[in-house]
């Protein structure tokens, strides 16, 4: 990452004595490659990895580095496949009457399996709690 060199110097002139600054390196608005920012984005996407570490490495702000991570996930900003967490599609079906349900109960219970860990889905469990208890099992392996 660059840094900003300052070098100062005085000039006597006819008014007296005038100070220069002379600014080198990056100043404002940085422009980032896009093959800097999708290595950035993949490396916020590893496990355990938090955003605002991994801004902070680099002198961004946590804020700029989401944005970025939400243009990967719409395929706007290119990264690694390797780098990208995996996602599985979830596709519910409609529901069916109470009666036919009870008599296939422990057929139509979903089984998620992470890293090993065997989660359980009942047909009654909202789609809201189901990404809950994922996201808190994905956090605890």
């Amino acid at each position: 990452m660059e840094h900003q060199n300052e070098h100062r110097m005085e000039v006597r002139g006819p008014r007296g004595v005038s100070r220069i600054e002379v600014l080198d390196g990056p100043t404002g608005r940085r422009r980032w490659p896009d093959d800097l920012k999708a290595r950035i984005v993949a490396e916020s996407f590893q496990p355990g990895a938090r955003v605002c570490d991994v801004a902070a490495k680099y002198g961004l702000i946590a804020r700029h580095l989401s944005g970025w991570r939400g243009l990967a996930r719409k395929g706007e900003l290119v990264v690694p496949m390797d780098a990208v967490p995996a996602f599985v599609p979830l596709v519910i079906e409609p529901s069916v009457d109470a009666a036919a349900a009870t008599a296939s109960a422990d057929a139509d219970v979903i089984k998620v399996e992470i890293c090993g860990a065997v989660l359980h889905v009942t047909p009654d469990c909202s789609p809201d709690r189901a990404a809950a208890l994922v996201a808190a099992l994905r956090k605890v392996l």
